[in-house]
């Protein structure tokens, strides 16, 4: 119902849009140009001063989104961003000479489809003529660091679909703005250059590093995002001078406390000369840093330009009274307005020889003890929705498509696009957002979910009875499986588990079903009785404040899921006298306590370990957390521990005392449990049939009664001598190399080696040393480390009592029903170096099959007669390919094909999915939003001293593309060729065709 309301209020709201031909309104006039065309003529032997007016919007962060959209609660921060667009408009309508740049399009979008038809005309007229200019243009300014390249690539398709669809190519974006983000990782710089960016500007990098690119004119620089990708990669790089705000004593918002530009000779307040002196002064300042004669002054701060009046009168003002003295005083310098797009255009008119960049932005530090590592990990909770909400939506925008459903289905989908476009902002999934905000996230996304689980149901209902407009036999309710809590299969004698997995191979999945103690059987959908187990459900877990669960159990078995597929699982509670030999208990082969300081190995692992070829004999597990800093953040050697900073307390961490040791032994997984001290239990588990030991973590509630903030990791210890090198992914998919102590193009100094050498873990964290290496995977973005030889370290829980003074003002002190909050994830830890066998199982672990559980209101035997086996693609993927993407696209669908190898691949997608008959192909740009032909690149003077000096170092093949094994491919027909590394998108015209079955 909530759907449908938001559904109606849209389309009255939308009803006026296109009264006028969208082409005519669109299309520039004559005398209009727009993008590149717009910009202003720059001057030779002049120093071009390009003013950008901007506001930086947050999409949530001390306040929510629609408290930030709407202004309210201005006490916590007076912002409005209705407010700021519609007057921004107001002032650009005034003058053709002023420009504006606006980044996101979550509020962008907020904000237009509320407009009269008078105000979107004179907004088409304002972009058709490059006066109003989009930048960055995804539905958010997103992280870098906790993102994962799938949900980045999501919602810049989102947010730029919506810019192409209304303003055509002069809402184009040409430049990515990553203004704000507290660090900047590769795989986005390869990323944005695969959507046609030409170039990307950023506002924070590590305080060293500044220094050091200002002293050598470092600044900007062309960053190649893959080694492997090699040229077609590489994105010209600036960072801007004052991060993004105005020069000091130039910020005319009504937030700002400088002085306005007075030019009335009469007034005993005149002071233009000395306002002109002092600006020019800045930029020639700010040139000494920059190759060209061209510099970019950003003119606005966080939520500015609500009374754009201040801003444009002051501006226009210093504009003309800085070019008068420039011409009377033969000082060479020209100021105008600007934007970044038209910056760049100049900067490569100017074509100046720029340094290389191959490795990422991490850490970022803005003094000596102001590491902003800590948000790796905060508010690991919402990490893990925010992987989840990703789930959710793969599945139902593949089932849009696969199921053949109803049009309006659209709308609850675009819902969840939207909120977890919000959810990739700076301030979201970071967790360096005010606690009401977190929730307000929480709420949108979990409204989103519930609400676009309608494709679902009505696709599994179609799937097993032939007709989604039936009425549906199951419920297929999503349950808190990380609580261990689900109502249906507690509560029911009978229960049907329906599994989707959206990869595009077979795999093993194992699945732990919250269940009351009893016996079960579970049957497969031919009628197969399959092996199960039993295992009591760990008492820190049943303690969890936020559960509210009767299970007492976990069910587990192992399901055997097709790619693209849908699989129903039927079970039973039954009673019996004596075991059966398809059903098993647990076995509990040992229960002790453990000294402080002992190896807690249990023999029960190692005998399996031994089963599964798996060397890891040597490894050993323990929990540890540091105290976090406390001062009055004055000054950088009184910095607290907070939300954005990772500042221990210690030199080393206190390590927990194991407590009790538990081991359960049985035909499925062998599980060895640990509780230790400070409430933290780690449950070390190996499934049979599966290729991992899994470490299954809980920590919390955090004991804060000694008024200690803390900070828990966990530490895996191997024999491997890994020399202080390891390896980090970069959103989840590149790994890049780290040293201990090391950046690759200055010389640090580290007044903190703990947070210094932290970097953020999107999936994965390896050391390895000749044939040997230990991998582990992660269920949520996490830091990571490798401090001590042979050693990983991965934080898992922050709760701190003191603000570190970056403006959220809070304490990162989460708590749930009045207690600390309750953690609970896993690692799942690799020897092998198999690289395919690991892309599989990072892919699996991030992309996890997605888990239903209805009341069986029909018996066993009418269970079997429908249609509880379906897969949509034919046959598995070839390994090396990944299908990233599919969804619908108007009437025609997207598809994203990714090739995780380094060597080249082909497929033949013309009869690849079971019921869709694909009848063109039409290749796009990476976000979707441009046709492959109609992208450029741009060409750059690039120096080569640090490619060779980064090759020794670190690796890579400096200005050289990777040359694959297989050679040069080409597409042929629907035979579609990708590169090593490379992702390709595409647009697909389809008819839907009957579907065959199992």
């Amino acid at each position: 119902m909530v759907a449908m309301l938001k559904l109606l209020v849209l389309l009255v709201t939308l009803a006026g849009v296109f009264s006028v031909p969208l082409q005519d309104k669109i299309t520039p006039r004559s005398g209009e140009a727009c993008g590149y065309e717009s910009c202003p003529v720059t001057e030779n032997g002049v120093l071009n001063v390009h003013i950008v007016a901007h506001t930086h919007d947050d999409v949530g962060w001390l306040k929510t989104v629609d408290q930030y959209y709407y202004g309210s609660r201005n006490r916590v921060q007076k912002a409005g961003v209705q407010y700021i667009i519609d007057s921004v408009v107001k002032e650009l309508w005034e003058d053709p000479k002023r420009k504006f740049i606006y980044v996101e399009t979550a509020f962008f979008w907020k904000w237009w489809v509320r407009q009269p038809e008078s105000i979107r005309d004179k907004v088409h007229t304002l972009v058709r003529q490059g006066r109003l200019q989009f930048v960055g243009g995804a539905w958010s300014m997103n992280d870098e660091a906790a993102s994962h390249y799938q949900s980045t690539i999501d919602q810049f398709t989102w947010g730029l679909s919506k810019l192409n669809e209304t303003f055509g190519t002069c809402g184009l974006p040409r430049v990515g703005w990553q203004i704000d983000p507290f660090g900047h990782s590769r795989e986005f710089a390869s990323l944005l250059a695969a959507m046609g960016y030409d170039g990307l500007f950023l506002g924070r990098i590590d305080y060293q590093d500044k220094s050091s690119r200002l002293h050598n004119q470092d600044m900007e620089m062309v960053w190649r995002g893959d080694d492997v990708l090699g040229k077609s990669s590489d994105i010209f790089t600036g960072v801007l001078f004052n991060t993004y705000s105005p020069p000091p004593g130039f910020c005319f918002d009504v937030l700002c406390d400088d002085e306005p530009i007075i030019d009335d000779p009469d007034s005993p307040l005149f002071n233009v000369d000395d306002k002109i002196d002092d600006f020019i002064s800045t930029c020639f300042k700010m040139a000494l840093a920059y190759r060209t004669d061209n510099i970019l002054v950003t003119m606005g701060d966080d939520f500015h330009y609500q009374d754009a009046t201040m801003w444009f009168k002051n501006l226009d003002k210093l504009i003309e009274y800085a070019n008068l003295k420039s011409a009377k005083d033969g000082l060479n310098v020209k100021l105008f307005y600007s934007t970044p797009t038209c910056y760049l255009k100049s900067v490569r008119d100017a074509n100046p020889e720029l340094p290389i960049k191959q490795d990422d932005f991490f850490p970022y530090a803005s003094d000596s003890t102001a590491y902003w590592t800590g948000y790796f990990t905060s508010r690991p909770t919402t990490k893990y929705f925010e992987r989840e909400g990703n789930n959710y939506l793969q599945m139902v925008k593949q089932l849009q498509v696969l199921a053949g459903l109803e049009e309006h289905n659209k709308f609850v989908l675009n819902e969840l696009k939207s909120a977890m476009g919000v959810m990739q902002h700076h301030d979201a999934i970071t967790g360096t957002e005010k606690q009401h905000v977190t929730h307000d996230y929480e709420r949108l996304l979990n409204q989103a979910i519930d609400d676009a689980l309608l494709i679902a149901r009505q696709a599994f209902n179609k799937v097993t009875q032939g007709d989604a407009l039936k009425p549906p036999l199951f419920e297929y309710a999503r349950c808190r499986l990380n609580e261990s809590s689900c109502h249906a299969s507690e509560t029911s004698d009978q229960f049907i588990i329906t599994v989707y997995n959206s990869l595009g191979w077979d795999l093993k999945e194992a699945l732990r079903i919250p269940v009351v103690e009893g016996s079960y059987e579970v049957y497969a959908p031919n009628g197969q009785k399959i092996d199960s187990q039993l295992v009591p459900i760990p008492p820190l877990v049943l303690k969890i404040p936020t559960r509210h669960s009767s299970a007492t159990h976990e069910l587990v078995f192992i399901a055997r899921l097709h790619a693209l597929g849908i699989k129903s699982f039927y079970i039973k509670k039954i009673k019996k006298n004596k075991r059966d030999s398809h059903t098993h208990d647990y076995y509990n082969v040992g229960s002790n306590v453990r000294s402080h300081g002992l190896n807690v190995k249990p023999t029960i692992i190692d005998n399996f370990e031994n089963r599964a070829k798996r060397d890891t004999s040597d490894l050993d597990i323990t929990f540890h957390y540091y105290p976090g800093c406390v001062g009055n953040n004055r000054v950088p050697a009184n910095r607290s521990s907070g939300a954005y900073i990772f500042r221990p307390n210690a030199t080393s961490p206190k390590q927990l005392n194991p407590l009790t040791t538990e081991n359960f032994n049985g035909v499925l997984v062998d599980e060895k449990r640990v509780v230790y001290d400070q409430k933290v239990l780690s449950v070390r588990r190996h499934y049979k049939e599966l290729e991992f030991i899994e470490n299954e973590w809980l920590v919390g509630p955090i004991d804060i009664s000694d008024d200690v903030g803390k900070e828990f990791a966990v530490r895996y210890q191997s024999d491997i001598l890994n020399n202080g090198e390891f390896y980090t992914d970069s959103n989840g998919r590149q790994v890049l190399k780290r040293k201990l102590n090391q950046r690759p193009q200055w010389n640090v100094t580290l007044a903190e080696p703990i947070a210094g050498n932290y970097y953020p873990v999107t999936n994965e964290i390896y050391i390895e040393n000749g044939d040997k290496r230990l991998t582990v995977l992660t269920d949520r973005s996490q830091g990571g480390t490798s401090l001590q030889e042979g050693q990983v370290e991965l934080m898992l829980h922050r709760r701190l009592l003191h603000d570190d003074a970056f403006g959220v003002g809070e304490a990162l002190n989460e708590t749930a029903n009045g207690e600390g909050l309750v953690v609970r994830g896993r690692h799942r830890i690799f020897t092998t170096k198999d690289e395919v066998l690991l892309r599989k199982n990072i892919l699996q672990l991030h992309q996890q099959p997605i888990v239903f559980v209805s009341e069986a209101h029909i018996p066993y035997d009418q269970w079997l007669t429908l249609d509880n086996c379906h897969r949509f693609l034919k046959s598995s993927l070839p390994d090396g390919l990944h299908l990233l993407t599919l969804e619908p696209r108007g009437e025609q669908l997207l598809l994203r094909f990714e090739n995780y190898k380094d060597t080249n691949m082909q497929i033949d997608i013309s009869n690849l999915f079971d019921g869709i008959k694909i009848n063109g192909i039409h290749e796009t740009n990476l976000a979707g939003n441009r046709w492959k032909e109609d992208v450029e690149s741009f060409e750059w003077r690039k120096e080569r001293e640090f490619a060779d000096s980064f090759n020794k170092q670190y690796g890579g093949n400096g200005e050289t593309s990777h040359v694959s094994s297989n050679g040069q491919i080409q597409d042929e027909g629907f035979n579609v060729a990708l590169k090593g590394k490379e992702i390709r998108t595409f647009v697909i015209d389809y008819d839907l065709v009957k579907k065959e079955t199992l």
